[in-house]
This record gives structure tokens, sequence and C-alpha cells, in this order.
């Protein structure tokens, strides 16, 4: 049986100066590359396809991977701070004071994380929901300790405290709807010209504003009121407040484009109208093709 062979820790303590400062550096070297690590693997379990389908499984993912990064952060400084003589008790004992300090000082940092984990615990939202934050629209890309990100029409990633989600709209379809009924003639031939025309105007307003749609846009059969007008409803799928190009620059187009085959159409034939359901479907990121044409579809 070979001998137990005891490890003299108080040779720690006998470390040069040199040797103090290697050590340190790498404990902090080792800390951020293991920081690096939680990261990259975050990154690829919240880009996994089977958490893309479980939206409260990528949210509680992101809350927990936010507070492992701190807690390696904080563990790290209280090796760093052994080497210069502070004990851990000492230095877990001063973090709770200065903890309770700092709480009193900066209330808001405390607010934000308790509104964080009350934003996951309660369901408001999730990752992945389309929401609108103090007026900012976009979808949750994680809700972490301090901040809830979005990424907004543009592409740009918005940091929002979490202690401002005091107003939040949420969008269970992800997208907002918007449609446009375009009084037809009550002559055939006349509908033969305005129905290509109305395609085509649609179709040349996805190339030129690709950026404010969530989905190709669908142009319906025609259609008559009870009171016998007869239209054509265009359904756009659209990022939240982003309807003024459909309101100004396509009516405008699809009005002077019928007023020139047909001398009597006003504007009033063409109404613009939002709409939000409560029905939820999953759709991708919306990207233009050329040639791509609109596709008759009902939901």
């Amino acid at each position: 049986m070979l001998p137990e062979k005891n490890v003299n820790f108080s040779v720690l303590g006998e470390l040069g100066t040199p040797e103090r400062i290697a050590l340190v550096l790498a404990i902090a070297v080792a800390a951020h590359l293991a920081v690096r690590g939680v990261r990259v693997i975050g990154h690829h379990l919240m880009s996994a396809e089977a958490l893309l389908r479980w939206n409260k499984l990528r949210t509680l993912a992101g809350l927990f991977f936010s507070a492992l990064i701190f807690t390696l952060y904080f563990g790290a400084l209280g090796l760093v701070l052994q080497e210069f003589g502070v004990s851990l008790t000492a230095y877990l004992a001063s973090a709770s004071v200065l903890g309770l300090a700092i709480g009193f000082g900066s209330q808001g940092v405390v607010q934000d994380v308790v509104t964080g984990l009350t934003v996951i615990l309660s369901d408001l939202f999730q990752v992945g929901d389309m929401v609108e934050i103090a007026d900012k629209p976009g979808i949750v890309q994680s809700i972490s300790m301090r901040f809830t990100i979005l990424l907004n029409p543009l592409g740009a990633k918005v940091y929002i405290p979490n202690r401002t989600l005091s107003s939040v709209v949420i969008y269970p379809r992800g997208y907002m709807r918007c449609f446009a009924d375009i009084t037809l003639s009550q002559q055939e031939d006349m509908v033969q010209q305005m129905t290509p025309k109305i395609d085509a105007i649609t179709r040349g307003f996805v190339e030129e504003y690709p950026g404010i749609l969530r989905d190709v846009p669908e142009i319906g059969e025609a259609q008559t009121t009870p009171s016998g007008r007869l239209y054509i409803r265009v359904k756009f799928r659209i990022w939240p407040g982003r309807g003024a190009p459909i309101e100004n620059a396509y009516k405008s187009e699809l009005v002077d484009a019928l007023k020139k085959l047909d001398p009597s159409y006003e504007a009033w034939m063409v109404s613009i109208n939002n709409e939000v359901s409560e029905t939820p479907v999953a759709i991708e990121t919306f990207r233009p093709r050329s040639g791509r044409r609109s596709k008759n579809r009902t939901r």
C-alpha cells in the first residue's frame, strides 16, 4: 500500500512577487477564457433547433448563462484578492455589505434584476416574441439580468433596461396586418385592366420597401360588399409602426395609376386599415427575391 502524500498548501503563501503576479494573471486569463467559452456555448445552444422551438427554455437559458458569467468573474476576483492576503470569508462578507450599500445607492440595478426575473417567471413575454416596449418594436433576442435586447426592423439591437418595462405591447402573430381595400370599377373590361396594374404596383412596392415587411403580401380575389361595391383586398404583414409607406407611397401610386385608367377614380376608393390578431403564427424573416410574385393565400 502506497504511503499517503500530504500537499503543503503553505508553499503557495511563500511565493515571491513575480510568482504572485504570474498567478494573478493566470487566474484572470483563465476566467476570461472560461467566460468566452460560456458565451460560445450559450450562443450555440440558443441557436440550436431544439431550443428554437421552446421559447421559454431559451429565455431561461439566457438568464442562466448571464448569471454564470457573473459568478465566474466574481469568483476570479475573490481568488485574485486571496493572493493579496484577503481571505475568501472576508471577501464574501464585504461583498454582501457592499452589495447592500450599492443596492441603496443604485436601486435601478436591483430593479433591473427583479423585473427581469418577474418577466421570466410570469411569462409576460419570451425570447422570439414580437413586442413593442416604450414605442420601440422588435423581436426579443434575450432577457438578461439587466437588459432586454430587441432586434428592431432595421436589424439593430436595442438594449432596454428591465426597470423600464412598464408598457409592453405583444404581437402574438409576430407581425401587424395591414389591409389595403381597393375599389374596382363596375365595368368588366376596366376590372381586367385594373387588376394587373394593382399586382404590378404591389410587387414594385415589395422591392422598394422590403424593410417594413414580415412576409409576402397577399392579393385576394375580387369581392362585392352588401352595398354592391366591388373591391380587392391586399394583405400586408408588416413590422409594428412601419405602415407609413403603405398609407402614403403605396396608396398614392395606386390612386394615380387607377385614375389614369378611370378619370372618375378618387382617393377615398383606396382605404388602409391595420389589425392585430390573437392567433399566433410563426413565420420566417422576410427576404425579398428578384422576380418574386405576390401569393394568393388566406389565413
